[in-house]
């Protein structure tokens, strides 16, 4: 159950287990959360057992109760079948099915593929080859782990971009879509290509495509261990993820430099020249990493003067966007299976343009189907809402920037090195953020009772501005907007009310004619009755008098400031969801890796 555990932030609507037990297989399932299916086994055990499977839902077809849970088996309880992903002409299948006699228990697309199996095991006993039959015949994304209790010792994975992975053990392996499942037992994991099914026993591992052709495959040892993806004291992952953020970060920078001070990225598998025929980046992303896009964008044009865009993944294909050999897109994804990201870039790379990936899985379908990968180091993040993977994100993007520049020359050595040097002391400037952290959880306590909130900024605020609100609505599910402060007059005001509050970040110092104009916009919501809630940096004498409230950042160069804003607003988010009595780590509706359209 602890694996389960593990990946509960992939999906908490319904959990299940299926365990061989002789020439039968035990299961149990219940609707809601990991505790519920505790609760069941502690009343009504399983027997014990070497082979099983497990899994947590995060609903798509048919609603979160007992009869859709995982497992789905069928009709004679022989096999048993837990599924990712969307099966597109399930419709079809089932109708096909129901004419032959077979009936069906849940609304899930999940169970035809119970009952297709044990219809191909009539004629093909081999179960590895019986699954191979039946997933040529699924359209969509799916990865589905199948046992059947008439191959004990046996249990079969398959893979359709949606992911899965294998954990080599000593007398044991293991499947799972994250290898938080397994770290607890191996580190040691194999990489599944697209199209594959896998076999695996206590002593070996056989994979091959849907065709039944062996495939080779990678391996790759995972660098964290299960302490990693535990709370470590903390009253909620995400909190714990929020002050690990200055170590994140600093792991993302580590070594990506060499003894003359060059930059060099970890799986740059583009050259020099193949980067110096780039004319236009489109970064494309979903969520927070579409945020992380925003930022880089500023950082790409004002230090590579290299046009950039920034594109919603799910819309990125639907527009038919012009892209060509020149053209590099950027796909921003932490688990690297977000599933509107990889049709992007299969679509780019159809349209014959390079891609890179910033990512922070190993071994994520993502990063392998890219030309190139910076890996981002933050380690596991578990809570649903993002924050550690968010500022580590940008950090890379910062990277890629600055790499650019190296390589196309438009920045010196000495410059680079500059903004480098800057870089490596953001997680001291974070590290003091959190400490004073207090004053933010006071201010969620003050405002417990309000039920709209208002973020605005300019420049690289604007889309720190847009995370604080995401942030707000994902956790507190109360009503939050982000904003370009320069907007407000376009609409946006007329929603201000007596103490409504707004967030405003205001850009450093440095930045003179940027702080007068958003000094202006604080003006104008405060006139309205707006209570001013102002991110600063220390010593800004300029907001103290336009501000109800102000949150000290430490002084950053412009560009950089996203590192330090944001934090605040996370733990702003944290403490006032907690504060209503919502699960901070697993909020409502949500899951961590989208990986269905």
């Amino acid at each position: 159950m602890g694996g389960l555990r593990r990946l509960e932030y992939r999906g908490y609507d319904s959990t299940g287990v299926a365990l061989i037990d002789g020439d039968r297989i035990a299961w149990a399932k219940k609707s809601g959360k990991l505790a519920n299916l505790d609760a069941e086994l502690a009343q009504n055990p399983l027997p014990a057992s070497t082979t099983g499977i497990g899994h947590t839902r995060w609903a798509t077809h048919g609603g979160p109760t007992d009869a859709n849970a995982h497992p789905h088996l069928d009709a004679t309880e022989r096999v048993a079948v837990v599924h990712n992903g969307i099966i597109e002409n399930f419709a079809t299948l089932r109708a096909e099915l129901e004419g032959e006699g077979y009936e069906f228990k849940s609304q899930t697309d999940s169970e035809v593929v119970a009952h297709l199996l044990f219809r191909e095991l009539q004629t093909r006993p081999d179960l590895s080859e019986a699954t191979r039959a039946v997933c040529r015949s699924l359209e969509g994304a799916f990865t589905l782990v199948i046992t059947d209790a008439l191959s004990p010792g046996k249990v079969i994975g398959a893979r359709r971009n949606s992911p899965l992975v294998v954990g080599r053990g000593h007398g044991e392996n293991f499947l799972g879509s994250d290898v938080a499942a397994f770290i607890e037992y191996t580190n040691e994991a194999v990489e599944l290509g697209q199209d594959q099914v896998v076999e695996i026993t206590a002593e070996s591992i056989r994979v091959t495509d849907f065709d039944g052709h062996p495939v080779q495959v990678t391996e790759y040892t995972v660098d964290w261990d299960v302490s990693a993806a535990e709370k470590g004291g903390y009253d909620w992952f995400m909190l714990k993820e929020i002050h690990e953020q200055p170590q994140a970060i600093a792991d993302t920078l580590l070594g990506r430099h060499d003894e003359h001070g060059r930059l060099q990225l970890d799986e740059m598998r583009l050259s020099d020249d193949e980067l110096r025929s780039v004319e236009k980046i489109i970064v494309i992303a979903c969520g927070t990493s579409y945020y992380a896009g925003m930022v880089a964008k500023y950082a790409i044009e004002h230090w590579t003067r290299i046009p950039c865009e920034v594109e919603l993944a799910s819309e990125f294909r639907y527009r038919d966007p012009i892209l060509d050999r020149s053209t590099l897109v950027v796909t921003i994804s932490q688990s690297g299976e977000t599933m509107d990201t990889l049709m992007a870039i299969r679509y780019a790379r159809q349209q014959r343009a390079r891609v890179l990936s910033i990512c922070n899985t190993n071994g994520s379908t993502i990063p392998r189907e890219s030309d190139a990968v910076i890996y981002t180091h933050a380690g596991p993040e578990i809570a649903v809402a993002s924050t550690k993977g968010f500022l580590a994100q940008v950090v890379a993007c910062y990277l890629l920037a600055l790499y650019f520049a190296q390589v196309k020359g438009v920045k010196y050595a000495d410059e680079i090195g500059r903004i480098i040097d800057q870089l490596e002391e953001i997680p001291a400037a974070v590290g003091h953020v959190l400490a004073s952290a207090d004053q933010v959880r006071e201010l969620a306590r003050e405002l417990i009772d309000e039920g709209s909130f208002m973020f605005l900024g300019r420049h690289v605020g604007f889309p720190v501005a847009l995370e604080g609100a995401l942030k707000l609505k994902e956790l507190a599910y109360l009503h939050a907007e982000g904003f370009a402060a320069g907007e407000l007059k376009h609409g946006p005001i007329a929603v201000i009310d007596e103490g409504t509050p707004v967030f405003v970040v205001v850009p450093p110092k440095a930045r003179d004619q940027l702080q007068e104009k958003i000094i202006s916009n604080i003006q104008e919501v405060r006139a309205r009755g707006a209570r001013t809630i102002v991110l600063a940096e220390e010593g800004d004498d300029m907001v103290t008098s336009v501000a109800d409230h102000v949150i000290w950042l430490p002084k950053v160069p412009t560009l950089l400031q996203p590192l330090v804003a944001t934090v605040p607003l996370q733990v702003f988010a944290c403490e006032l969801a907690s504060l209503l009595g919502h699960d901070v780590d697993q909020p409502r509706n949500l899951a961590k890796s989208v990986t269905v359209e």
